[in-house]
């Protein structure tokens, strides 16, 4: 059996960079060999919250946008952040509302994830929203959005074949398979 106490030793620890939505934490440790060491931790100030809409037809919908990060385009569910001490169901209904003008009457919870733990502390939960009314939409200033309604299996299917590379997104939406059988 392994033990699951931490076999790190944290000696010293200053914020490096901080701005509204992160921070960067520098840290001197020792590590669990004994040795010392350094790490890199970022703190998002918002849990992420991601969505997976199911219409009564089986269809669900994906948001198309450049992140700057990656340079390049990606196709994601419905996600967005969730300030620290507020609901992230909450925070999940209204980033669907914005980004695809939907709102669902039934909400499932159906996974909480790290998203890259070797760097960051960012926790996520993902719902799964059903019976859907559509309406408008109203992205954030910062946004320039693309929403795209397709079969949920078409969509497990770019997640399969890395056309979909967003963590939360192949997260999302592989549960989501393995729960409706896809």
């Amino acid at each position: 059996m392994y033990s699951t106490e931490n076999p790190w030793q944290t000696l010293n620890s200053s914020v490096s960079y901080e701005n509204p939505w992160l921070s960067i934490r520098h840290e001197e440790v020792i590590t669990p060999a004994g040795t010392p060491g350094i790490y890199g931790v970022v703190s998002f100030k918002n849990k992420a919250v991601g969505v997976i809409p199911i219409d009564a037809d089986g269809n669900t919908y994906l948001v198309g946008q450049y992140r700057y990060p990656l340079n390049e385009y990606s196709w994601e569910i419905p996600e967005g952040g969730s300030p620290l001490g507020t609901d992230p169901l909450e925070s999940a209904r209204r980033e669907l509302k914005e980004e695809t003008g939907l709102e669902a009457k039934v909400w499932t919870m159906v996974a909480r994830i790290h998203t890259s733990n070797s760097a960051t502390d960012e926790e996520g939960f993902l719902y799964i929203a059903e019976e859907l009314t559509e309406g408008e939409h109203a992205p954030e200033e910062t946004e320039e959005l693309r929403l795209w309604k397709l079969p949920l299996a078409e969509a497990v299917d770019m997640a399969m074949t890395s056309r979909i590379t967003d963590a939360l997104s192949v997260s999302g939406l592989l549960i989501v398979a393995r729960l409706r059988g896809i």
